[in-house]
């Protein structure tokens, strides 16, 4: 029966009766033949033997428990601000309103410290992809700067941090509001593909930052985080609009039918809270040896540890965005740089083309920085010049809105084999059809969900997590006034965005 009872720790839920059934199946297949029990001996040997197993109970309890460990539990310990970190994604127990309608739940994304116990960073997607957990590492070593409609006790210079000595350090914090900024040293992540990616592994390596990933299949080894994120859902999501519950047994009706938050108005919210609230709340792993009854703060344990610790402020530039970008090598052909059927030229990739980048371990490839958000540009590092060169998308101008790499491979899948301009128009006609008020007369009648899911998630990633770094200055555009007579002005007609640019007049 034991053994019966180990093999439902992956499995699906079942009955006492199965598992009793699975025991007699155990010893008809062994070697000696053993004469069972009654039922009810059964059901009492059941009984003691799978206390605290939850092998009839809710699998995801199941598992939790079979995954923990035999011995006693232990802890790193954490001294200092960034010694320790821990990051994770989950989906949000709320669903948001997306552009066109669409309400959907959205994953949420964050990072926490040990040592103060701190929510470093939070960030709310529609999927999360690599770029965002980049955005977390860049977040975390940023100030969280006041916004419009914040009450002004939100602001560092009111609450319990130093503000005064650390803007003598820091003159970014001039305007901060109450959230330490932390460096992570140590971040313990699980084997998610979003923070096993090279993407993410390159960022951590660029701010000197050590990755440690956990055993696979044992959230135990980052326990502290796993605990925040069920934190977060009690304490902040089921405060607001569209609560849908842990589980489907817990969802209420028709919430998609009633007020929704957007994904911005969303993200501000969590922002602001986790300043208002999670930031100024006793925290029970924050004791005082001491004094065990006393329970710090995550703010009031950052500034007592920023005593012994002190303070070294992280400025990021434009550049160092770009190296947070997702990363690939690529060869620089006569006709540009092509990536999923998108061509991107510029003329300062002359002296490039097909040329050797230097990176013998690469076989000569150029490295390219692309953001995922956003497929208007690309970023090529030229190791000679020491700079990085911005690329535009050949066909920009075709569509004229940035948009998600997620829009552009469902205009491939309408369009298979189309060409390069057909993909762009599709994805510019998709994006036309999202927000196309009533009324117009190229409004389509119905459109698919898939078309309304990839549409909504465009536009909600548009205000991206990374700003756009400084262009690369390009040559003289000045245009020297020519000598002699000019020439007879044609003025030009009007220009009608909505026009066939190929059909005759």
């Amino acid at each position: 029966m034991r053994q019966a009872i180990t093999e439902t720790a992956e499995g699906s839920s079942r009955t006492i009766g199965f598992v009793i059934w699975r025991t007699r199946q155990i010893l008809a297949d062994g070697d000696h033949a053993v004469e069972s029990p009654s039922e009810r001996t059964l059901y009492r040997l059941f009984g003691r033997l799978a206390t605290g197993t939850h092998a009839t109970g809710s699998a995801r309890t199941r598992r939790s428990v079979h995954a923990q460990p035999s011995g006693p539990f232990g802890e790193l310990p954490a001294a200092a601000p960034g010694e320790l970190v821990q990051i994770d994604s989950t989906p949000l127990d709320v669903l948001v309103r997306l552009d066109d309608g669409v309400a959907e739940k959205v994953e949420l994304t964050a990072m926490i410290d040990i040592a103060t116990r701190s929510i470093t960073a939070a960030v709310l997607r529609p999927t999360t992809k690599a770029a965002d957990a980049s955005a977390l590492l860049a977040r975390s070593v940023t100030p969280e700067i006041m916004r419009p409609g914040w009450p002004e006790a939100l602001r560092m210079s009111r609450s319990v941090l130093p503000h005064r000595r650390l803007l003598s350090l820091d003159e970014r914090l001039e305007n901060g509001a109450a959230r330490p900024v932390i460096v992570p040293e140590t971040i313990v992540c699980d084997h998610g593909k979003v923070f096993i990616s090279n993407n993410f592994r390159a960022s951590c390596r660029y701010l000197g930052i050590n990755l440690q990933p956990a055993h696979k299949a044992t959230p135990t080894d980052k326990g502290t985080i796993e605990r925040t994120l069920g934190s977060i859902a009690t304490l902040f999501a089921q405060f607001v609009a569209g609560y849908t519950g842990s589980t489907t047994d817990r969802r209420g009706r028709k919430l998609e039918d009633g007020p929704l938050w957007s994904l911005p108005e969303l993200q501000n919210l969590l922002d602001e809270w986790v300043i208002t609230i999670w930031q100024n709340r006793p925290h029970g792993g924050l004791r005082n040896p001491d004094a065990p009854a006393r329970m710090f703060s995550p703010n009031e344990k950052y500034a007592t540890l920023l005593e012994s610790c002190g303070y070294v402020p992280v400025p990021l530039s434009g550049k160092d965005y770009i190296e947070l970008l997702p990363a690939r090598w690529q060869a620089i052909n006569s006709y540009g740089i092509r990536i999923k059927h998108r061509t991107y030229d510029g003329p300062e990739l002359n002296p490039l083309r097909r040329q050797h980048s230097g990176v013998t371990e690469k076989k000569g490839l150029w490295e390219i920085h692309h953001d995922p958000y956003d497929i208007s540009r690309i970023w090529v590092r030229d190791r000679r010049g020491d700079r990085w060169i911005t690329v535009f998308w050949k066909h920009l101008r075709r569509v004229g809105v940035p948009f998600r790499e997620l829009a552009w491979d469902r205009a491939m899948e309408q369009v298979p084999g189309g060409t390069e301009e057909a993909i762009a128009d599709a994805a510019a006609a998709l994006l036309k059809r999202a927000h196309a008020g009533p009324g117009q007369e190229d409004r389509p009648a119905k459109r698919s969900r898939r078309d309304r899911r990839v549409t909504a998630h465009t536009y909600a990633t548009t205000d991206r997590p990374i700003p756009d770094p400084p262009a690369v200055e390009t040559a003289d555009d000045e245009i020297e006034e020519a000598e002699g007579e000019l020439a007879k002005v044609i003025p030009l007609g009007l220009f009608d965005p909505l026009a066939n640019p190929w059909r005759r007049p």
